[in-house]
């Protein structure tokens, strides 16, 4: 059987690193390309027998030569809430690595547009998302030979804090106050360690038998197995800190005067409701 290189980028990250720790026993360390900003702290996959590159999204000088004998690399999406940056820095990465040879990418989206088949969404933060899928499907009508598979990761559980007005076990408050009553869709919480797993999965499967992969050109949604509305999510963290936690609907304004969500604080996460039912993310600086 002829050998198939995955790549990974940026590969130490939260769901790069876990891909790279369950990818690591699933597929020939030889065939395995890790590329990060800082590659020492790669060096255990390093000795593991894996490649080890140094890239980063903000320098094409290097990001230009990154995915040389690569035949499918996890694209990870780049970290910033400019939705234009961030969408731009995706498709110069798609490029170069279409250019160096890369015949499939599977991209870290969010699965914060519904369905797998959901192409629209209000949430602030998936629009570079929606346009980086977008911008895939161009590229398989542009370069023949090229394919994808959109990988939406559901929102890991250790980000709940976002979520919360960043509520802190260590020490809890009797009262969230968010811009939200706690109550309507939930989220179906996952570890970022079961996504970095899934995707690793999805990868091995793909390099074992590409032409019966079912996800060819299309959309997986990876996320948990229950969904929990906020409220519901607040009486878990009660739970643990032993005492009892309420939700308070406030403004926006009023949540963003909040010490730990105000200006001061990089990146903020603004909750909202667009509509009965229906949840808004906003990000400021």
């Amino acid at each position: 059987m002829a050998s198939h290189r995955i790549g990974v980028f940026p590969a130490s990250g939260g769901i790069g690193g876990g891909t790279v720790k369950h990818l690591l026993p699933r597929h020939p360390a030889n065939d395995l390309v890790f590329i990060a900003r800082n590659p020492a702290n790669l060096d255990f996959a390093a000795a593991a027998g894996a490649t080890v590159r140094k890239a980063d999204y903000d320098f094409n000088a290097n990001l230009e030569h990154a995915f040389e004998d690569i035949d499918t690399l996890f694209l990870i999406s780049y970290a910033s809430v400019e939705v234009e940056h961030r969408a731009e820095r995706h498709r110069t990465a798609i490029d170069f690595a279409i250019r160096a040879g890369v015949k499939y990418i599977f991209y870290g989206s969010l699965g914060f547009a519904g369905r797998e088949d959901n192409k629209r969404s209000v949430a602030h933060v998936m629009q570079p998302h929606l346009m980086t899928e977008k911008y895939l499907e161009e590229c398989v009508r542009q370069h023949p030979g090229f394919e994808y598979t959109v990988v939406r990761e559901g929102l890991y559980s250790e980000s709940y804090n976002l979520y919360t007005a960043f509520f802190d076990p260590r020490n809890p408050v009797d009262e969230i106050k968010i811009a939200h009553d706690g109550s309507g869709p939930g989220i179906a919480w996952v570890k970022r360690e079961e996504l970095g797993e899934g995707t690793a999965e999805l990868l091995r499967r793909f390099a074992e038998n590409p032409k019966e992969f079912k996800f060819r050109n299309k959309t997986v949604l990876l996320s948990g197995t229950k969904v929990l509305t906020l409220q519901e999510t607040v009486d878990i963290l009660a739970k643990l800190v032993k005492k009892p936690v309420t939700i308070r609907q406030v403004s926006d304004e009023e949540f963003g005067r909040q010490p730990k969500v105000g200006p001061n604080s990089s990146p903020t996460v603004v909750l909202t409701t667009a509509q009965p039912g229906q949840a808004l993310l906003k990000h400021s600086a």
